[in-house]
């Protein structure tokens, strides 16, 4: 049996860490420095430098920015969306981010598999709700679909972070599927105990 890590991590082809324009390269470094090991988006998405940091930027404005919605939640977000949209990269990655940030080990199984049932709050369910439209029939989204986030608490801000998360996810799932995305064997274990 072939382990993840020794499977190819793209169908197109991965940059040599030393081939890549000195910013894409720092940026890596700085990740594995800091996480122990470089996960697979990153060296997938070096294939394209001006897509790299423009996907990058983009994602750091939405899931590292301050504001009413946890680090935790928009991690939520994520992997409800991405497990609807099959993305298994986006999923086990994170999946494990949530694990830690909502220092939870079981939270992450519980929202790919089904959030409704996830131990998750009323509010919480309702931010996913809505992500889930967004993410599979955001031309439906409406006045109504406001009116619930804000009787959760949410404000104007707060959705368009929830509705920029889905999207921006939905661009990433289908990538990652595009490009058979494999996720690190670093991610399985990450926040379980």
């Amino acid at each position: 049996m072939t382990r993840m890590s020794e499977a190819r991590v793209s169908r197109f082809p991965v940059p040599k860490l030393e081939e890549m324009p000195d910013d894409i390269r720092e940026r890596i470094e700085a990740v594995q420095e800091k996480s122990g090991f470089i996960p697979n988006v990153f060296l997938v998405l070096a294939h394209r430098p001006d897509e790299f940091r423009a996907f990058f930027a983009y994602h750091d404005a939405l899931m590292e920015k301050p504001g009413n919605l946890t680090k935790a939640e928009r991690e939520m977000i994520v992997v409800a969306t991405s497990a609807r949209n099959e993305c298994q990269y986006c999923v086990i990655a994170h999946g494990a981010i949530l694990r830690i940030r909502a220092k939870n080990p079981l939270i992450a199984d519980q929202v790919a598999t089904n959030y409704r049932k996830a131990d998750l709050t009323d509010r919480q369910k309702a931010m996913i709700d809505f992500a889930m439209k967004v993410s599979q029939n955001a031309q439906a989204v409406g006045d109504a679909d406001f009116d619930v986030l804000k009787g959760h608490g949410f404000d104007e801000e707060d959705i368009w972070d929830i509705a920029g998360i889905a999207a921006f996810f939905g661009l990433s799932n289908r990538m990652a599927n595009v490009t058979t995305m494999r996720p690190n064997d670093e991610f399985y274990a990450m926040g379980r105990g």
